[in-house]
């Protein structure tokens, strides 16, 4: 029985995430499977991935073979380091504290890494609001500014007219006066 470890899609269309299995390689993509080992999500950013190490390096140890996508998985969590370590251990090239000391090493590196990626796409999200917070504030503001100069134009013309109709009442008094002294 060739065991494979792969993943199991689950998920709604287009919004998948996947269970991290150990599978017969003749049984379906979503059928049965012998242990689940993980999971994984691609949808946040980076990719959430839960892993028991132990199993997937067991299993691997045992000769299950794993996918493309599957191996890019266990890399990124040090699973495969981990059995290149022990194949040195076992040749005697160096002693288990010595491959102990060094995935450490290793595992204290890559959280560094992933730990400046989350930072980056923060301050890049908050400098986008920021962007987009000040963008809107210019375009309020220039609005705002249209509509004040023209409030400004309207009262100036209601003004003018208001002083166009005194000076009319004036004059049409003295007619009216006139008119009623020549009778």
């Amino acid at each position: 029985m060739p065991a494979k470890i792969r993943l199991q899609r689950h998920g709604r269309k287009r919004y998948a995430y996947y269970h991290i299995v150990i599978a017969d390689s003749r049984a379906p993509r979503d059928g049965r499977f012998i242990e689940r080992i993980g999971s994984y999500n691609p949808n946040s950013n980076p990719a959430t991935i839960d892993l028991d190490f132990d199993k997937a390096l067991n299993w691997l140890n045992k000769g299950a073979q794993p996918t493309d996508t599957v191996r890019a998985i266990l890399s990124y969590k040090g699973v495969l380091y981990m059995k290149h370590l022990q194949g040195g251990v076992a040749k005697g090239a160096f002693s288990e504290e010595e491959a102990e000391k060094r995935f450490q090493a290793w595992v204290a590196e890559k959280e560094g890494k992933i730990q400046a990626k989350k930072d980056r796409l923060s301050k890049e999200d908050s400098d986008s609001k920021t962007a987009r917070l000040e963008a809107e504030a210019k375009v309020n503001a220039d609005r705002a500014e249209a509509i004040a100069k023209k409030n400004a134009e309207l009262v100036a013309e209601a003004e003018a007219a208001v002083a166009a109709a005194t000076e009319e009442a004036p004059e049409a008094e003295t007619s009216a006066e006139g008119e009623e002294t020549a009778e």
